[in-house]
């Protein structure tokens, strides 16, 4: 049984630092600080992904999606005991058949 004191760490595919990237210039564009505001709701979010994996709902296949509070944005994730994989962070106004093959493509190449 898993120690409710431990949190998983969090393991990002190199995709999702350019996701996070264009997402917080995305922001800053519309607004400054804005973008600052929302590295500081990612925080947020993968805090508490890491201490409940399973808190939020399973989208395609395995992949699990988080919302980003206060902006338009979802993080998808797979966790187990002891990691989180982040494979993309997304904008709620895609086309939802773009992050579904961006998804199954991301697990592709990454295993």
């Amino acid at each position: 049984m898993r120690d409710l004191g431990m949190t998983n760490e969090i393991i990002y595919i190199p995709d999702t630092g350019e996701d996070i990237a264009d997402s917080y210039d995305w922001c800053e564009n519309r607004e400054l600080s804005l973008g600052e505001d929302f590295l500081s709701s990612i925080e947020a979010c993968l805090s508490i992904m890491q201490r409940h994996p399973c808190l939020f709902p399973v989208t395609l296949d395995e992949f699990r999606h988080a919302p980003i509070r206060r902006f338009p944005f979802e993080v998808f994730y797979e966790s187990d005991d002891e990691e989180i994989v982040v494979y993309a962070m997304f904008h709620c106004s895609q086309d939802p058949n773009k992050w579904r093959n961006g998804l199954r493509t991301t697990r592709k190449t990454s295993e």
